[in-house]
């Protein structure tokens, strides 16, 4: 089944980030897998929230002018029961498809959970540790919620510091964020493949292509 992810990046898109990939790591011995998937969860909190806020909000609204006006409001209780449940159901189904809201509603500290937990199954998944020297690197891309993470394996994390991939995080996010998701991408790869060069992250004579360069997708 194809990935909703695939409508970011098209099969020009796919094939130049396979090619930044196989250029960057012909500079170092790191081995770079690029992921990206449309959202790390489904955040049902966050539309839970957004019910539960517009559904007491409508009770608090028609209780206020029951009480402080003298609206005359042609619903007995069942009514105004069943216009908080339409107002509760709207506004979940607002928050499940608009992701601004969806972001707002799930708060940071939920999102920077969820996108550290996928990124941490995608390593493992794809084995970004099953090189010889240690040396794989997770660029691990949350599209709804504008998360970057790099994830190194030991042989990298032991030259290269969390701090060192700011960079190369704040280019994917930029890009993302102006709606140019493969530019960025691309942009960073490179970085990744400058970055491991100054480090130290050599390539050895016996170096061979131990994972695929090619981007992989998945919806969550």
């Amino acid at each position: 089944m194809a990935s909703t992810v695939s409508r970011h990046f098209t099969k020009a898109d796919r094939e130049r980030i396979r090619v930044a990939v196989a250029d960057a790591e012909r500079r170092t011995s790191g081995e770079i897998v690029p992921y990206v998937v449309e959202q790390s969860d489904a955040y049902e909190v966050a539309e839970w929230r957004g019910g539960a806020l517009a559904g007491i909000a409508t009770a608090m609204l028609f209780a206020a002018l029951h009480e402080l006006t003298s609206l005359w409001l042609p619903l007995n209780f069942a009514g105004l029961v069943l216009v908080t449940i339409v107002a509760f159901v709207a506004a979940m189904l607002l928050v499940r498809f608009l992701a601004p809201l969806k972001r707002l509603l799930a708060g940071s500290t939920e999102m920077n959970h969820r996108v550290s937990q996928r990124a941490a199954e995608a390593f493992i998944a794809e084995e970004v540790f099953k090189t010889r020297d240690r040396t794989g690197i997770l660029l691990f891309i949350s599209l709804l919620e504008h998360r970057v993470l790099v994830v190194g394996d030991s042989g990298i994390n032991a030259k290269v510091e969390k701090q060192d991939w700011d960079d190369v995080v704040a280019t994917v996010i930029e890009g993302v964020k102006a709606g140019a998701a493969a530019e960025g991408l691309i942009k960073a790869i490179g970085m990744c493949g400058e970055l491991l060069q100054r480090q130290g992250v050599r390539r050895s004579a016996d170096d061979t292509d131990e994972l695929s360069d090619g981007l992989r997708m998945s919806d969550r």
